[in-house]
């Protein structure tokens, strides 16, 4: 439908906690939703959260084949997840790069739970619980923070780790704008 303009880190919106969605299968939520993805297709982006766009609702998509800001990312399936609930699986935590289309063109490395499982429903309030690891689980706690009004420079634990993507990775080929 449209490719909506992503807020920058600074914009109070994207510091908020957003709103838990109430109504499923509307026509006002589905557009919602094409929105986002025609966005984040635009973008090359690995997930979007509704605040993001400027909407304070509890609404994530995210999912690739692959992604040319991630390049030795694996495969995430494609997922609509709202109101959802993040349980990690253990105390187990990775540091990995992220990015995030709010903060254009940095980097920097964040803990994450390396296992969790994860329960909500899409668009049409059919329940969805998946148990997941890895890059997957990265991008849907990624995802998730947004709707809690934190970015990921917020879970930074060592600011030595987090600059510009250009300066960080010389000629490696890793995009991020």
């Amino acid at each position: 439908m449209a490719i909506r303009s992503v807020l920058k880190m600074g914009d109070p919106v994207l510091l908020q906690v957003a709103k838990p969605v109430e109504q499923f299968d509307t026509a006002k939520l589905h557009e919602l939703i094409r929105d986002m993805q025609d966005t984040m297709a635009y973008l090359n982006g690995a997930g979007l959260a509704a605040p993001q766009i400027g909407v304070s609702s509890q609404v994530v998509i995210f999912g690739f084949d692959q992604n040319p800001r991630y390049p030795r990312a694996e495969e995430v399936p494609f997922t609509v997840l709202i109101n959802p609930q993040l349980i990690p699986l253990s105390d187990d935590k990775e540091d990995d790069w992220e990015g995030c289309l709010s903060v254009p063109g940095m980097r920097g490395m964040v803990p994450r739970y390396s296992r969790l499982r994860y329960h909500g429903v899409d668009q049409y309030g059919t329940a969805i619980d998946r148990s997941v690891s890895g890059f997957h689980a990265r991008v849907v706690q990624h995802e998730c923070d947004h709707l809690q009004g934190i970015l990921y420079p917020m879970r930074i634990k060592d600011f030595r780790q987090f600059g510009f993507t250009d300066v960080l990775f010389p000629g490696q080929g890793v995009v991020d704008d």
